[in-house]
């Protein structure tokens, strides 16, 4: 009987002590940022945000435990094929965050697994649209791609996809190889263009120089000789200015008393002063035939006419 007690009153402490556990676990204190996902009888009952809550032992229990940071997912590294039949090895991350916790729980058994899934399948769908070279310079458009379709499911599994970055795209060898020797081949062709360029501009800018080296040269030249003519004109304008002046000076003189006496007596003096003058040696002359008439040498020169015509006219008057 002792026996009996004794194993009746262990059963009874074990069972105390499972009842005193039990409602120690339907006391939850829940941290920020984190959700739990309570069943009553297998049945989805509530949600328990941040904070103090009590459930019903043995009815209420929790099965999921949902945290709402924004989660940081490795995408494995696979095997795809570009538009040009090119292997590439491609790996990625996707940043994501649980914003309903219940279809996070209930829309899918894990929406990790799923998305990290969904992600690589749409990779390798978009870089099969894709030559080798697009898909070096593309990664933002194929970043996109993923977000755009992760989203369309956002709802159903109660997450929100950030943003998808793709790490790394590794191509075999082989493929590096000629891509390197495509690249030194490209960048030697600019070189040799921008050496030919920088030759031609070196020449069109010499032939330039030339140029506007002969137009100013010739620019200069016809100012010179326009500024020569110019100077020549207006020496000959002063020049007969000048004389047009001295003949209106002297048909004035003349027209006055005395006048062509004065102007007879001038030329004589001019005449007995060259006559003076003609026995150097370095003269060379021509005489009229007899020098020593005075009267013929002046109606040689068309001054005794102007008296003869004077002393005509006097004449005239007086009869």
């Amino acid at each position: 009987m002792e026996i009996i007690e004794w194993i009746s009153k262990g059963i009874l402490s074990v069972f105390s002590i499972y009842l005193i556990y039990m409602f120690l676990r339907s006391l939850r204190l829940v941290p920020n940022q984190y959700a739990y996902i309570v069943e009553r009888l297998g049945n989805y009952h509530k949600t328990l945000g941040p904070g103090f809550h009590a459930l019903i032992p043995f009815i209420d229990k929790v099965v999921y435990k949902q945290d709402l940071r924004e989660e940081t997912i490795e995408v494995e590294p696979q095997e795809c094929f570009t538009k040009d039949n090119v292997k590439v090895e491609v790996d990625g991350v996707v940043y994501l965050s649980v914003m309903d916790p219940v279809n996070a729980s209930y829309g899918t058994t894990d929406y990790r697994y799923a998305a990290v899934q969904l992600a690589q399948t749409t990779t390798r769908s978009v870089i099969g649209t894709m030559d080798l070279d697009q898909t070096f310079e593309d990664r933002a458009m194929m970043s996109r791609e993923v977000v755009e379709v992760l989203s369309e499911v956002e709802q159903v599994w109660g997450i929100k996809v950030h943003r998808y970055e793709i790490k790394n795209i590794m191509t075999p060898r082989t493929v590096q190889n000629a891509m390197e020797r495509q690249m030194t081949a490209e960048r030697d062709r600019r070189a040799v263009i921008a050496k030919s360029e920088g030759v031609q501009g070196s020449k069109v800018n010499d032939a330039e120089g030339k140029k506007r080296e002969i137009i100013n040269i010739s620019e200069a030249e016809m100012q010179r000789r326009i500024n020569e003519a110019e100077g020549v004109a207006q020496e000959i304008e002063s020049i007969a200015e000048a004389t047009a002046t001295s003949i209106e000076q002297i048909a004035s003189a003349l027209s006055q008393p005395k006048g062509t006496e004065a102007m007879q007596l001038q030329l004589a003096e001019k005449y007995l002063n060259v006559l003076s003058g003609l026995g150097k040696e370095s003269n060379n002359i021509i005489l009229p035939k007899d020098i020593s008439d005075y009267e013929k040498v002046m109606q040689g020169l068309s001054i005794g006419d102007l008296s003869f015509e004077k002393e005509k006219k006097q004449t005239e008057e007086s009869t």
